[in-house]
């Protein structure tokens, strides 16, 4: 049944016991929650290709372009710190409730300047407010979303948290694409992302309030670097969002797609298309796959091996010249991360105390925005100076060659066996 009383909550805490594909969507709260950032998701996607659309169509500026990213990116580096303590401090819906509905606002802000042909300036000032809500959203978002199911379902709920954001990331940008193209705009994209983002708001608002401990530490740069200094002292942390960040830094092939496209395997964007779905394509049916799969034996060695096969998928990828064969890899390499990313959130979730997970959360995404960002550059960086099938073979090997070093300083992460283990 997808409703639960008191008796059956307590039943499916025993249930998770066992596998069950299921286990956290047994929860009505995370089914809520789950139901609420899939919209969200689903319309910032959308609302993200619009504006890439609409701002090159009237500026034809690449340079405006790349201020699109940049300009939501930088209140996400420069508020991380105060957003991971508020996460801590402060009633973690309310701050979710709020940053949803500035979401909201700033899509319907969107559509009013797309109706009326306003400033650059403004559309730049409504992406500063989407980053300064990104910024305070995900680390109450990601610390309270771990309030809703007991510890035994955490494993199962990182596997529905990343398949729906790559579903979202599969069917949003071509949702959104076709609505751009029906009405011959952006504006409409906008109001729909306008829209989910106020369903997502009553789903989170039907969630009752979580009685959690928070931090009572006083507001200091001591509780404010709490996350930093926490992820320091526990090494298998540490190892595991360090291997991230060097992973996505030096693996960053997608990147460089429109040149490979274009000038390697002789494509057109339709090509393009299926090329840049298709990591997003393997996430989201390995999430699916491991939904069903029992929980992992030897977890260590299957997060260092993902990434190895990350790696090897990446150099394969970059010395093909056949299109099927460059479909397949990127297939992989988006399969291949979804493992490690699953492994990686479960990991730094079940030990992380509450109290802490806000400030966690935000180091955590401060890394992965790091090496997202720094990624594409690094890629394209290389790539100006020695082309680009030396800088994806050669990130590749990077790759790999991190795996070695992370498995040669944190030795306890290749002989971790169970997750869920001290």
């Amino acid at each position: 049944m997808w409703w639960t009383t008191k008796k059956q909550v307590t039943e499916n805490v025993l249930i998770t016991d066992r596998h069950d594909p299921f286990a956290a969507l047994r929860f009505r709260n995370y089914r809520l929650f789950t139901i609420g950032r899939l919209l969200l998701y689903l319309g910032y996607q959308m609302q993200s290709v619009a504006v890439g659309w609409e701002l090159y169509d009237r500026t034809g500026s690449a340079m405006v372009l790349g201020g699109v990213g940049l300009i939501q990116v930088i209140p996400i580096m420069a508020l991380t710190l105060i957003a991971g303590d508020l996460a801590d401090r402060f009633d973690r819906k309310f701050t979710m409730l709020l940053t949803i509905w500035l979401l909201s606002f700033c899509s319907f802000g969107l559509a009013i300047l797309s109706i009326t042909k306003g400033s650059i300036f403004l559309i730049y000032s409504c992406l500063l407010l989407i980053g300064i809500a990104r910024a305070f959203s995900k680390p109450a978002t990601d610390a309270f979303v771990w309030q809703l199911i007991p510890k035994s379902a955490f494993t199962n709920a990182a596997t529905w948290n990343s398949s729906t954001f790559q579903f979202a990331s599969v069917a949003g940008p071509s949702l959104g694409g076709i609505i751009i193209a029906l009405k011959g705009g952006a504006t409409n994209v906008y109001i729909l992302a306008g829209i989910l983002a106020f369903l997502c708001l009553v789903a989170v608002a039907l969630i009752p309030k979580q009685k959690k401990t928070l931090s009572k530490e006083p507001l200091s740069l001591k509780a404010l670097s709490g996350g930093v200094k926490f992820i320091w002292k526990n090494q298998l942390i540490l190892a595991a969002i360090t291997l991230d960040l060097f992973a996505v830094l030096f693996g960053g092939a997608v990147f460089l797609l429109p040149i490979y496209a274009k000038d390697i395997l002789h494509a057109g964007p339709v090509e393009l298309g299926w090329l840049q779905a298709a990591p997003a394509i393997g996430a989201l049916m390995m999430t699916v796959v491991l939904a069903y799969l029992p929980p992992f034996h030897h977890t260590g060695k299957v997060l260092l091996l993902s990434v190895v096969g990350f790696g090897i998928a990446t150099i394969i990828f970059g010395l093909s010249r056949s299109l099927w064969l460059s479909l397949l890899m990127l297939f992989l390499t988006g399969a291949l991360d979804s493992i490690s990313v699953v492994i990686r959130h479960t990991l730094v979730q079940i030990r992380t105390p509450n109290e802490l997970r806000g400030r966690v959360s935000a180091v955590n995404s401060v890394f992965i925005s790091m090496s997202n960002e720094l990624g594409g550059f690094e890629s394209g960086l290389v790539a100006a100076f020695f082309g680009p099938i030396f800088s994806v073979v050669s990130g590749g090997i990077g790759t790999v060659l991190v795996v070695v070093a992370v498995a040669l300083i944190w030795q306890k992460m290749w002989y971790l066996d169970s997750i869920h283990e001290d």
